[in-house]
């Protein structure tokens, strides 16, 4: 810097020039336009940065009309007692929702603590926060790091959808909205009401939602009895439910988990006492306890309720217009609470008996492990292979699937594998089924409500929800358990015949073809038989015959009544061929679908309710999550028979118990009236019993899924016996007879004739007494007299009638049964001879015991004497049913095809 005389005239002289003074002209200028720019783009910038923000905001959804509450809830089951039995989880829907006064306020420090300690204090956003998550985000780079208040972070979860956004502008956008939503949240509902809505929809990890649901998965606790150092592990998941989960990652938790405490000590909401307790909890080894048991005890929904599911998802959709989708979700999802059917001592003795295998066929001799196989593989070549249960078992030389144990199953697979997957293979795929047979299914209701109140689908383990339910889901031939209810029902009900009516079990032949009706017991046929008896031996010939007068068309009508619904009238298959159940073999149980079990039961249960069918259900009412109604169940009934009738079959039945087919169901210690009907399928196939007690009705079936042939063909009558003496035993139920209309009569009949006896006749028959006292509906009782049993004298030299010519001594008086005879029975030994002695005569009267010369053919011409019955047999009182000798065995030999026109039962 020249600072001279000359220096400093030189420079003023440069200041006062001309280039000077417009040289600072333009600079002033220039400063004042960039200024003004500058000035001008923060304007418009501001403007158009609120401009955006404004338009985000707009663009946000309406806090009007924005849902915070929890949208997906647990589904509660009570059996009829109101006992929690079962829970429906749907997805993020394993929540129970609690108030914000039962969740205790160590809780809620702990959350706001770790999540938003400034919680009380802001009004929707931290800006403190955000200031410190900035510089956090400049220093590490990570600007993903929290500010995000609770507010925040339940509108991102319950608007946003967690805020799962793919790039940087969604989610800046995202970020944008959610302030802005969270400060017009807070001005329209309590901290309090936003904290309760967070606490129960926050994600917790295990399949968790809201902390009533963590508290019980984590430490089997209601969320109120959390201590500090629980409470710490519950808040410390909330950051990341997978990476936090306190039993999958507990050394993670246990981080945040000692963060927690220390902001809670630093914020005062605990005591240093209580702090140094919580971090000497031995908490984790807690949890993990927790954890083995909930996992032992956990598993599938019961086969009862997998069938409340398939009724409530059908009633939604029929009585509320759902969809599918729809009533799946509110059941799954809706927090509905469900009252069921169910009586829970019932099932506990059915699951008892059902998973005592002594019950069972002796596994390896009459049970066995059916296998189902499948195995695909990619060759090194990069063909494709696929193998089935067939090529398994020609590996293994086997005709069937069938093993004695799973060891052997899981050794041939092995075996196969080895020999099939080769070095460079790839398995792409490979499901193997061990599933025990013989299986079997057992339903329980009250007949007096219709109440499903016990039922089991399966033998075995059950291996997930909604799997084969064979009580209600599979069909079956119903065997001899359909005599009853296709014939002797209509018989009864509206035929005009009675207990006693007779039909002669002989030889016969279906009407039209050449196939005899075969009786499972053989061809020793019985003669003339009354219905009871009939019912008592389930005897086919006598059965059919019965129905040819009923006709087929009555018997279907009244199955349909009785609420089967597999029935069919007339259907023609893929190849043409027609089908229906309109024949006779609709008498002995051979049907083209078969029935299920559910519905067999509660036809059962009609006759025990005195003629009245309910429909069977699963629950009484279904209330949704505010406890309001959504459905209420009632079973529809009608009047299917007659009282009378219904007292008839329930008579007859007994008989089957007593002394007939069923007599294995008899209880062994518990006095009890029981009626039933046994059932028999060809080759043994199918098992039933149908039964019950003036209290509760019961149907059991057992069969192999494939049909194979039974040779143990009593053990479904035994579970019955078990089961039922058990819950008539665990409730001490009266042995109370089963209800007599009044009106019902009384008679003593001949059962021969099925007309009122004769004494001296009929009590006297050759063949054994006839008479016993029958029940009628009244107005069918009998008025005519025997006509069938005669009193004659008969030579016991030539077994024809005596003549006068016939030596007294040889003379004897016998009652014999009039009958045209078609073929041998068991009456032809006692059938009255039409021919007189042509032994005796006036040449040889002297001679006793003289044989007729040759060629002799004259006969004296002589009416022998023949007794006629008295003016009344009278009543003698009281039920005796004879003293015929009943099979008390199954040995049926039942033909069980599915031929519409031959699809015959011969089964006891």
């Amino acid at each position: 810097m020249d600072f001279s005389k000359k220096g400093t005239a030189k420079k003023q002289q440069y200041i006062r020039s001309a280039s000077r003074k417009i040289s600072t002209k333009i600079s002033v200028t220039a400063f004042r336009l960039i200024l003004v720019g500058l000035v001008s783009i923060i304007i418009i910038g501001s403007y158009l940065g609120f401009g955006v923000l404004k338009g985000l905001a707009d663009s946000a959804p309406s806090v009007d009309q924005i849902n915070l509450a929890p949208k997906g809830f647990t589904t509660n089951i009570y059996d009829k007692d109101g006992n929690l039995i079962d829970t429906l989880i749907g997805a993020e829907s394993n929540r129970v929702y609690v108030t914000i006064d039962k969740i205790p306020t160590v809780l809620q420090n702990c959350f706001i603590s770790i999540e938003d300690e400034r919680f009380y204090q802001h009004n929707g956003i931290d800006m403190q926060g955000i200031f410190r998550a900035f510089l956090l985000g400049v220093k590490t780079g990570d600007f993903d790091q929290g500010a995000s208040t609770i507010t925040q972070q339940l509108i991102k979860n319950q608007v946003f959808n967690g805020g799962a956004e793919d790039n940087f502008m969604d989610r800046a956008v995202r970020k944008i909205q959610e302030q802005y939503l969270a400060i017009q949240l807070e001005q329209k509902l309590s901290k309090e009401q936003i904290l309760e809505y967070y606490m129960n929809t926050i994600n917790l990890g295990a399949g968790t939602y809201g902390v009533q649901t963590a508290s019980k998965r984590y430490f089997d606790k209601d969320v109120a009895d959390l201590t500090l150092s629980e409470a710490a592990v519950i808040a410390a998941i909330a950051q990341s439910p997978t990476n936090m989960n306190p039993i999958s990652h507990p050394e993670n938790n246990s981080q945040r988990r000692l963060q927690i405490l220390d902001n809670m000590k630093r914020l005062d909401k605990c005591t240093e006492e209580e702090y140094k307790e919580a971090v000497a909890d031995d908490v984790y080894s807690r949890i993990q306890s927790v954890n083995e048991e909930q996992v032992e005890s956990s598993s599938y929904n019961s086969y009862f309720v997998d069938e409340l599911i398939e009724q409530v998802i059908a009633d939604l959709q029929e009585e509320k217009g759902y969809t599918y989708t729809q009533a799946s979700n509110t059941l799954y999802s809706g927090g509905l609470n469900i009252y069921t059917t169910l009586d829970s001592k019932v099932q506990s003795v059915l699951d008892d008996v059902y998973t005592d295998e002594s019950y069972f066929p002796k596994l390896g001799t009459d049970s066995f492990w059916e296998l189902t196989y499948a195995l695909s593989i990619e060759k090194k070549s990069g063909k494709t292979v696929h193998y089935h249960t067939n090529d398994l078992l020609a590996y293994g030389h086997m005709t069937n699937a069938y093993f004695s144990s799973k060891d052997k199953a899981l050794k041939l697979i092995d075996d196969f594998k080895a020999a099939k997957v080769e070095a460079g293979d790839t398995i792409l795929g490979e499901k193997n089924s061990l599933i025990i047979q013989p299986q079997s299914s057992m339903v329980i209701m009250d007949q007096h409500t219709g109440y499903v109140v016990g039922l089991i689908g399966g033998r075995g383990e059950k291996t997930g929800n909604r799997t084969l339910n064979r009580a209600t889901n599979t069909t079956r031939q119903p065997g001899s358990t359909f005599k009853v209810l296709s014939t002797y029902l209509p018989a009864l009900d509206s035929a005009g015949m009675t207990l006693a009516t007779v039909v002669d079990d002989a030889p016969y032949k279906y009407p039209g073809t050449d196939k005899y009706v075969n009786n499972w017991y053989g061809e020793n046929y019985e003669g003339l038989t009354t219905l009871r008896k009939a019912i008592t031996r389930s005897m086919n010939v006598v059965t059919v015959k019965t129905l040819e007068k009923v006709t087929p068309k009555v018997g279907f009508d009244y199955l349909q009544k009785l609420g089967f619904t597999t029935l069919v009238d007339n259907m023609t298959s893929d190849t043409g061929k027609t089908y229906s159940d309109i024949n006779l073999s609709l008498a002995l149980g051979g049907i083209t679908k078969g029935v299920s079990n559910l519905e067999l039961t509660a036809a059962y249960a009609a006759i025990a309710n005195g003629g009245v069918y309910s429909k069977p259900i699963f629950y009484t009412k279904i209330l949704d999550h505010d406890n309001k109604v959504l459905l209420k169940n009632k079973s529809t009934v009608r009047q299917v028979m007659m009282e009378s009738t219904a007292f008839l079959l329930t008579n007859a039945m007994e008989d089957v118990v007593k002394k007939g087919t069923g007599t294995l169901v008899k209880f062994q210690n518990y006095n009890m009236p029981i009626a039933g009907k046994t059932g028999t399928t060809s080759d043994e196939n199918d098992l039933w019993f149908a039964g019950f007690t003036p209290y509760y009705t019961a149907g059991i079936w057992s069969g192999f899924d494939n049909n194979k042939t039974q040779t143990n063909t009593s053990y479904q009558k035994i579970i019955w016996r078990d089961v039922m003496e058990k819950i008539h035993k665990e409730y001490k139920l009266e042995s109370v007879p089963f209800t007599m209309p009044d009106s019902i009569v009384q008679r003593n009949i001949c059962t021969q004739s099925g007309k009122l006896a004769v004494d001296g006749l009929c009590d006297k028959y050759e063949g054994g007494s006839t008479v016993i006292s029958e029940y009628f509906a009244k107005n069918t009782e009998p008025t005519e007299k025997c006509d069938v049993h005669v009193k004659v004298p008969i030579c016991t030299i030539s077994g024809d009638i005596a003549n006068d010519f016939c030596p007294k001594a040889k003379v004897v008086e016998k009652v014999l049964l009039v009958k045209e005879e078609t073929d041998k029975t068991k009456d032809t030994p006692y059938i009255l001879p039409k021919d007189t002695c042509k032994i005796h005569n006036a040449k040889n009267s002297g001679l006793q015991n003289l044989i007729p010369p040759p060629g002799t053919t004259t006969t004296p011409s002589i009416t022998p004497p023949v007794t006629t019955p008295p003016a009344d047999a009278g009543n003698t009182g009281g039920v005796n049913n004879g003293a015929d000798t009943e099979n008390t065995g199954d040995n049926g030999t039942d033909e069980d095809t599915t031929d519409s026109e031959f699809n015959y039962d011969y089964g006891n």
